[in-house]
């Protein structure tokens, strides 16, 4: 019989026991990515993480016989329901042993708590934020999960996410582009310094570490911005902008990092990252004692860049801001002579301009992240 745990944030074993399930579950995978548990307790703790200051994450645990077998989080994003008229859940943290009695167990526990709250409907796999990848991996598990920025799992759970009923609502597609395949076309090339030329924009390169981070704020608050008319947008607080900028300026490179400017505004960003994929694999979730090091040397030794992160104002966007940044994107990575492989992460299927753009950049769609909707009966 499946009995359904609710995990108490203050309870050290229980949040332990959350977290470390997909250890045991992804344990012989060889693709999978461990995440930091630094991250993952940060997660679980509304001390921490400001999306408690506005929100409810609520997180259970399914055990048969005492040993644990399932996990998963229910989520009642307050201010994404407020901006769009909505009255809906989130579940996010989905992870079972392929058994769909476990898959059942959860998702009607989660239906049940967004009944209770007068939700009407389910979306997910979409977490707590920006950071937080969206969807079930539903094509190329082959590949090597890119860090945290993307969800990975098991082949299976898209059976068992449909299985209850759950239908498509978005899929996330990952570009690969081989770098000597790489071009950035004549046409975006001219549209770019015709843009620089007569738009009054500007690319701001950064001189070290020291100079973007006194740029983040700014750069949180076109961050915020930019995705106003986005399928997951919501607005976020001082807060979230602040804990967005503080991630991302740890593992930044300043010369990865590239913003647009018009006079002092921040209009356009993008963020590129070395891929240490396989250096968090071998840390196994720990940065201490040997972790953060292997990751500093691994920068030095990956040839994947990942760009987890383009974008522009809206009132930019039709006057070239797109088109500086793909140029700015080619001469900042193809001028490293460091890699050889370039990873654009989870373009939503509804921004049809930017898969045109990867198209003509010779990118290859070789990843797709499913996020599904289920509308709750009363």
């Amino acid at each position: 019989m499946i009995k359904i745990e609710l995990v108490d944030p203050k309870n050290k074993k229980q949040v332990d026991r959350f977290i470390k399930f997909p250890f045991k579950l992804y344990k012989d995978n060889k693709q999978w990515v461990p995440p930091l548990e630094v991250d993952s307790y940060a997660q679980l703790n509304p001390q921490k993480h400001p999306f408690y200051e506005h929100s409810d994450v609520e997180c259970f645990i399914a055990t048969r016989d005492g040993v644990d077998v399932g996990r998963i989080a229910a989520i009642e994003n307050k201010p994404f329901n407020k901006y769009h008229q909505t009255k809906e859940a989130d579940f996010y943290f989905f992870d079972a042993e392929d058994d769909i009695e476990v898959a059942n167990a959860l998702f009607a526990k989660v239906e049940e708590w967004a009944r209770a709250r007068g939700l009407d409907a389910i979306i997910g796999p979409k977490g707590m934020g920006p950071l937080d990848g969206y969807g079930v991996l539903i094509m190329g598990h082959q590949h090597r999960q890119t860090m945290n920025m993307l969800n990975y799992n098991h082949s299976y759970y898209q059976h068992l996410v449909e299985a209850q009923g759950y239908v498509k609502e978005v899929d996330f597609v990952s570009c690969y582009l081989p770098a000597d395949q790489f071009r950035i076309p004549e046409r975006v090339a001219r549209i770019a310094e015709r843009a620089l030329e007569r738009g009054g924009l500007k690319v701001k390169e950064f001189k070290n570490k020291k100079e973007l981070i006194e740029w983040a704020p700014r750069i949180g608050v076109a961050y915020n911005k930019s995705f106003v008319n986005n399928w997951e947008y919501f607005p976020f607080t001082e807060r979230e902008i602040d804990f967005v900028v503080e991630n991302i300026m740890t593992v930044a490179d300043h010369r990865l990092i590239k913003i647009i400017t018009h006079g002092e505004e921040v209009v356009g960003f993008l963020f590129a990252f070395y891929d240490v994929s396989a250096a968090m694999q071998r840390a196994k979730g720990k940065l201490f004692p040997f972790g953060l090091i292997d990751m500093l040397l691994d920068m030095k030794r990956t040839k994947t860049v990942s760009v987890n992160g383009i974008g522009i104002l809206p009132e930019y966007q039709g006057h070239g801001g797109n088109a500086i940044m793909y140029n700015e994107m080619g001469k900042t990575l193809l001028g490293f002579n460091q890699f050889e492989h370039i990873e654009m992460t989870q373009v939503a299927e509804t921004t049809e301009q930017m898969r045109a753009d990867l198209k003509n950049l010779n990118g290859v769609e070789y990843k797709n992240h499913r996020v599904y909707r289920k509308k709750l009966g009363k």
